[in-house]
């Protein structure tokens, strides 16, 4: 049946993107992908004939001008989000369009790029013993953040914090972290542009972060991941830990 399918291209690297999405960008008459933040290798195996649009210059409306007619006239479409469609994505307003027009819709997940960039800098978010908690936000900029939210609030819980949308102002990051109570020597990776050639990964601390992003340049499609120490081994592969697949 002829949908549309929003699909996580995950962060740059096109070998991220799943088996699933790969499949259906090969399948799709239209290829619509937001050419400013994933790379051109991500659609590249787009079937002969296909129509691949890059959208960054485009509005709500002509991109959804695009789907709705391919839709219609029986095609399938592959509307290409960076990382997972769920996290800062912004699917929703073109979801209601084409629920309002009666246009079938389906998600595809991604990779979001901070689960890459702790993979790509050998990290783990959680640590037995200590921290099992990961916080997704950001700072508060063109887009308000509720008061609940702000970063120095999430900071006082001292769990692990991938900070996304704010590499603009490393300055006021660094600010919130250190009003939320978080120590200036928490260990912190600055994470830019992973999974494309130029990915870099900075190790640093808290205290360090905005004089770090600004010596690296890094003022978009950056990363702050905040992983704080503590804990021990996990008892899962110990010898003398038992479970139901493991006797005594």
């Amino acid at each position: 049946m002829s949908k549309v399918h929003f699909i996580g291209a995950g962060p740059g690297d096109p070998e991220l993107i799943t088996v699933k999405g790969q499949r259906l960008i090969g399948e799709a008459d239209l290829v619509l992908y937001a050419g400013s933040l994933v790379p051109q290798a991500c659609v590249d195996k787009a079937k002969p004939g296909a129509k691949v649009v890059d959208s960054a210059p485009l509005n709500l409306e002509q991109t959804h001008a695009l789907l709705r007619d391919c839709v219609r006239g029986g095609g399938a479409a592959a509307r290409v989000h960076t990382g997972d469609p769920s996290l800062y994505g912004a699917v929703q307003e073109q979801i209601r369009l084409l629920e309002r027009d009666g246009i079938g819709w389906e998600i595809v997940p991604g990779v979001t790029s901070a689960m890459a960039g702790a993979a790509a800098a050998g990290k783990s978010f959680t640590v037995p013993g200590g921290t099992q908690t990961l916080l997704f936000t950001r700072l508060e900029g063109r887009t308000p953040v509720p008061e609940r939210e702000r970063l120095r609030e999430l900071a006082r819980h001292g769990t692990a914090m991938a900070i996304y949308l704010s590499a603009g102002d490393p300055e006021g990051v660094q600010a919130e972290l250190l009003l939320g109570d978080v120590p200036e020597d928490t260990p912190l990776c600055v994470v830019y542009r992973v999974g494309w050639p130029e990915q870099e990964i900075v190790e640093t601390t808290v205290g360090a972060l905005a004089k770090t992003a600004r010596k690296h340049d890094f003022t978009r499609q950056t990363l702050f991941l905040v992983l704080p120490g503590g804990g021990g081994e996990s008892l899962l592969y110990d010898k003398n830990f038992s479970h139901m697949f493991r006797g005594d």
